[in-house]
């Protein structure tokens, strides 16, 4: 093998934010935006050339000295290559060409996507017979060790496990998870992105982690039991309230929670009750906006609006936080006049324009194109 391209998606998560890394649930899918990227190789030992057409500048890097990028996304590449390095010495210099429509600081992981990709090109461009949980754990494991995002699992595994026209209800303890179909037409998901990232989007992600952590190790000492939001009630979450202080509190209990909409939204998609979605969908955005507070006035005011629209059932801010999109279960007759007056009412209070995207669960990461060393071809369908 010597030449492949890849479509690697981004995600949504349809309710579970901020559980993925407390040992929760969520219930992600693959979308219909991809990286898509264009490996081969060069003949050489270790430089690595990757060009991104979206940010029209190139990252040339060394195997044997992987050194911080100036780019923003230069870490993602160097994160997953200097994770490769220690799992194994069979990467070799490689050309890469990448191409994206997913969108950037939306919420819907264009990192992971970009991760997880080029794990999966890789693997297969040398051969290396890594399996997809070891792509996802790498993916993970670059974006703490060399970008500095605690992230969860979440992203990683939606990028690489997504099946068209499901979610995944993945359980972020176990890893065990299996696929729901999303059969929610006449209704569409329908993304508003606020176009803005707060100066917060990283550091407060990673202080929610830590507050998070400090109230469940107050619980678990308090009630002598495994250090795990799985082992903890509401209940005992109201007994330590005074120990855990008012931000310890709110935390831990939004986690339980959400934890709960969780599996209620799953059930809620087998019983085709598109309604209770709808209701978990913004109650979910309350505790995010009140309880874990990682919102801010752009998403607060989307997801307001949208309560003003008798054809949509339900919305919430997803992803980290802090920007990035809201998520809007909506029927698909009413998407066009929607969008037209929520962006309207955006740009008169705020002075910035929406944009938006209609997405559908989709496939997960997969060979678009590949070349062996013989020249033959082989296309994907």
């Amino acid at each position: 093998m010597n030449e492949i391209t890849i479509a690697s998606p981004g995600r949504i998560n349809l309710i579970g934010e901020h559980t993925d890394y407390n040992d929760g649930y969520v219930l992600p899918a693959a979308i219909d935006k991809c990286i898509y990227m264009t490996l081969k190789t060069n003949g050489t030992k270790s430089r690595c050339t990757i060009r991104s057409k979206g940010f029209d500048n190139i990252l040339v890097a060394d195997l044997f000295d992987l050194k911080p990028g100036t780019e923003g996304w230069h870490n993602y590449v160097l994160g997953v290559l200097s994770e490769l390095q220690l799992l194994t010495q069979s990467v070799k210099g490689f050309d890469c060409e990448m191409e994206t429509n997913v969108p950037v600081g939306s919420g819907v992981s264009s990192s992971a996507a970009l991760e997880c990709g080029l794990a999966f090109g890789l693997n297969i461009l040398f051969e290396l017979g890594i399996d997809d949980w070891e792509i996802i754990k790498l993916g993970q494991r670059a974006e703490h060790n060399f970008v500095g995002t605690q992230c969860g699992i979440m992203d990683q595994f939606a990028s690489v496990m997504g099946k068209k026209d499901h979610v995944m209800l993945l359980d972020c303890q176990s890893l065990d998870y299996h696929y729901i179909p999303a059969k929610i037409s006449p209704y569409v998901i329908l993304m508003l992105n606020t176009n803005v990232t707060h100066n917060l989007s990283t550091s407060g992600y990673n202080t929610r982690r830590e507050e998070s952590a400090s109230g469940l190790k107050i619980i678990t000492e308090r009630f002598g039991v495994k250090n795990s939001f799985r082992n903890i009630t509401l209940e005992m979450i109201n007994e330590c309230k005074e120990a855990l202080g008012s931000v310890g509190y709110k935390r831990c209990s939004y986690v339980i929670e959400e934890n709960q909409r969780v599996l209620e939204a799953a059930d809620a998609l087998k019983n085709n009750d598109m309604a209770h979605l709808g209701e978990l969908l913004y109650q979910s955005h309350q505790g995010q906006r009140e309880k874990y507070e990682v919102s801010c006035p752009e998403l607060d005011f989307l997801v307001e609006l949208s309560k003003l629209e008798k054809e949509i059932l339900g919305a919430r801010m997803m992803g980290g936080g802090f920007g990035g999109c809201t998520l809007n279960l909506i029927h698909e007759n009413s998407v066009d006049d929607f969008i037209i007056s929520a962006s309207k009412a955006y740009k008169k209070r705020f002075g910035i324009e929406l944009s938006h995207f209609v997405t559908v669960p989709s496939q997960g990461t997969s060979i678009i194109r590949q070349t062996n060393e013989t020249g033959s071809k082989r296309t994907s369908p």
